[in-house]
């Protein structure tokens, strides 16, 4: 369960409602808090994404690794408060770290076409979409970040958070939502972000339409907690074709 959120002020606490109730009704063991302001924190982040660990305001050293993002260097901080738990000392978990090449699904680059690179990320919901575009913003500065998201767990399905889809997807250049089954009509939720917000009800068109709207140097980020219809593949596959089929020289 993820113990961390952002505040008002934009820090990383631990905090979020639900795991306060939860620990206010008793830990039967040590609670280790992390995230801006606790005990283990984030120090300097550097540009290859490597980021220094700090532990109740001593560096420990640093994390070097192939991920990106303020999410995985939370999840970071909580692996090593957790292994330090189990007697492992905080430097050896730090190199054992740089070993982890990460999971599926989060934040992974299924493929580049043209220039064009295209993400996978298990992210569905607001704070989630916001984390994650952040991080790819981090990495990759003023390149455009086309933000591709199905509203797709029974909490999105019902719109009980879209009043929060357009500041959460607002640092994407553009914004594709597929809406499939829903609820709610998410066009009026996404209609603050103007004319870099589309909305698509046929997986076929939204593929066909984002390889016509994509540029080399683009970064795609495809967000869902399910397969989405595997857009990942079919929009590197199109690509494919547009490139094989463009004029030599």
């Amino acid at each position: 369960m993820s113990a961390w959120s952002r505040r008002a002020d934009g820090r990383w606490t631990l905090g979020a409602a639900a795991c306060a109730c939860v620990l206010a009704r008793g830990a039967w063991t040590r609670v280790e808090r992390f995230g801006a302001g606790h005990e283990w924190s984030v120090g300097s982040v550097h540009p290859d994404d490597s980021f220094d660990v700090v532990v109740a305001g001593t560096k420990q050293g640093t994390v070097r690794w192939p991920l990106m993002g303020e999410h995985n260097r939370c999840n970071a901080l909580a692996a090593l408060a957790a292994a330090r738990f189990a007697g492992a000392g905080v430097k050896a978990a730090l190199e054992s770290l740089g070993r982890f090449e990460g999971v599926k699904r989060r934040m992974e680059l299924r493929g580049t076409v043209q220039g064009i690179s295209v993400y996978d990320d298990f992210a569905h919901h607001p704070t989630a979409f916001e984390t994650t575009i952040a991080g790819l913003r981090t990495h990759v500065g003023d390149a455009r970040i086309v933000a591709v998201f199905e509203p797709r767990s029974n909490t999105m399905k019902l719109g009980r958070m879209q009043e929060r889809l357009a500041r959460a997807l607002a640092g994407a250049d553009l914004v594709y939502c597929y809406a499939h089954d829903l609820g709610w009509e998410p066009s009026q939720a996404l209609a603050p972000l103007g004319t870099r917000a589309t909305v698509h009800h046929d997986i076929a068109q939204l593929v066909d339409d984002l390889a016509r709207a994509l540029q080399p140097g683009d970064h795609v980020l495809v967000m869902s907690n399910g397969g989405f219809g595997g857009v990942h593949d079919k929009l590197l596959a199109r690509l494919a074709r547009r490139s094989a089929q463009a004029p030599a020289g």
